[in-house]
């Protein structure tokens, strides 16, 4: 997975460029994002990575499932990734671009679970402990995760901050076994 990174990490950070320059950051973010998951449908999957399929019909592929126009450029942009035989990358570039496009709007994602479902009140000012922490614009997703026990953990992007029970009897139980 890293290594997919890697390998989507210059194209992504080119495909970031040219929509920067052109002022069309959310609309790159959301045809990559259509491209990407269009992607790992498994028939086109095995067609984009098939030595037998030409370029321009794994191009061809793609753009007839996607229903809709695409932006020019963006359409340039998968005619260079097929050239290039990196169409596999498109799930990790467009994951990529909107990490990006994120830091660009100093904003996050954040994910939070927990063992019970929070009240209005008690969200409001964990979002607003958060937004101070990261210094960010946050949108906050919460779930209820019933395995936690009690507590809270929170992602957002590489940080995870694990306040869970489930987590500290892991902790627990690791340090017991040393």
């Amino acid at each position: 997975m890293a290594e997919l990174r890697t390998l989507a990490r210059p194209y992504a950070k080119a495909a970031f460029q040219a929509a920067s320059e052109s002022g069309t950051l959310q609309l790159w973010a959301d045809q990559l994002a259509l491209l990407g998951s269009i992607s790992t449908e498994p028939k086109v999957a095995d067609a984009i990575s098939s030595s037998t399929v030409d370029a321009a019909s794994q191009v061809a592929i793609i753009t007839g499932l996607i229903g809709e126009d695409l932006n020019a450029a963006v359409n340039n942009f998968l005619h260079i990734l097929a050239e290039n035989k990196r169409l596999l990358l498109l799930p990790s570039i467009a994951e990529l671009f909107v990490e990006l496009k994120a830091n660009l709007e100093r904003s996050v994602e954040v994910n939070i679970s927990t063992a019970f479902a929070l009240d209005d009140a008690t969200e409001t000012k964990l979002t607003q402990a958060l937004k101070d922490k990261l210094q960010r614009d946050i949108q906050v997703h919460t779930d209820v995760d019933k395995s936690l026990l009690g507590g809270v953990v929170v992602r957002a992007g590489d940080i995870v901050i694990d306040g869970s029970v489930k987590g500290r009897l892991a902790k627990l139980a690791e340090a017991m076994s040393v």
